[in-house]
């Protein structure tokens, strides 16, 4: 069996919105695509795996996004872009080539734009349903373009219903949304070997426009606010338990001992050991 699924959509009447190329592929082992440029709106949803997009955003400048199984990304006509799959667990994606007077108004209402590529579904039945559209195109290349038309027309429909933009709760504001999931990520990972990036992933954002919504946000960097958030937890346990040092180094998030311990004396101006010592409370 073929691991990849390629069509060339045969009409080109429809303005509104209207279909070129569409396909899906299994990935190989670090399967790489471009640089290209695109003359037109193209979506990948990733069904299985992860992968790295580098894509410019409006002012030219090169971001790198990990996306992952559950998210997509769109590519918008003259950007350059990158998309290369994981060595370790490559994707599995769908891919749907579409343009029309109605396109970008979808996509900025599904609050996609070049700064901020990365489909990030919070309503996970909506986010497959639209799977379910993509892969219908995919499978039925025979049937007639008015048909295929529709089921493109449903795609967009859960593509912008499904979208994290529709769903920041009203009198709130997108950032403050982004932050609370920001927050929430750094609370369930600290303990694992996350990094900005991760964290700015969970929020279909890039870096760079993650940490200046952060900053204004909280006030700190998202590097100073997770080692701020790491040391706390540390001193907990220095105060609360019976774990060694090196316990404790692992337990939030530092596989080397000595770095955790720089980087506690950085916060707090002692060391761990003597930070217990001054603060533990009797057992």
């Amino acid at each position: 069996m073929e691991n990849w699924i390629f069509s060339i959509f045969p009409n080109e009447t429809f303005v509104d919105l209207g279909l070129y190329q569409f396909g899906w592929e299994k990935c190989n082992p670090s399967h790489s695509f471009g640089p290209a440029v695109r003359n037109h709106f193209l979506f990948h949803y990733v069904i299985s795996g992860t992968g790295e997009l580098r894509a410019n955003d409006a002012k030219g400048v090169t971001h790198t996004y990990q996306i992952k199984s559950g998210q997509g990304f769109m590519i918008f006509p003259g950007q350059i872009t990158t998309y290369t799959a994981d060595q370790n667990l490559p994707w599995e994606y769908a891919w749907l080539e579409f343009d029309g007077l109605r396109v970008k108004e979808a996509i900025e209402i599904a609050g996609i734009s070049m700064d901020q590529p990365v489909y990030h579904a919070k309503l996970k039945d909506l986010r497959e349903d639209m799977m379910k559209e993509m892969l219908y195109i995919i499978h039925n290349k025979d049937a007639s373009p008015f048909h295929l038309i529709g089921h493109l027309y449903l795609f967009m429909d859960y593509l912008t219903r499904s979208a994290a933009f529709l769903n920041v709760p009203k009198g709130s504001k997108l950032q403050d949304f982004y932050i609370k999931e920001a927050l929430s990520f750094i609370e369930q990972n600290f303990q694992n070997d996350i990094s900005v990036e991760d964290i700015a992933s969970t929020c279909g954002l890039n870096r760079s426009y993650f940490g200046k919504i952060f900053k204004n946000a909280v006030g700190k960097s998202p590097q100073e606010f997770l080692l701020n958030y790491r040391m706390i937890k540390a001193s907990e346990l220095l105060k609360l338990t019976q774990l060694s040092i090196g316990d404790i180094s692992t337990a939030v998030g530092y596989a080397n001992q000595l770095h955790f311990s720089r980087a506690f004396k950085n916060i707090y101006g002692i060391s761990p050991r003597e930070w217990r010592k001054q603060n533990r409370l009797s057992i």
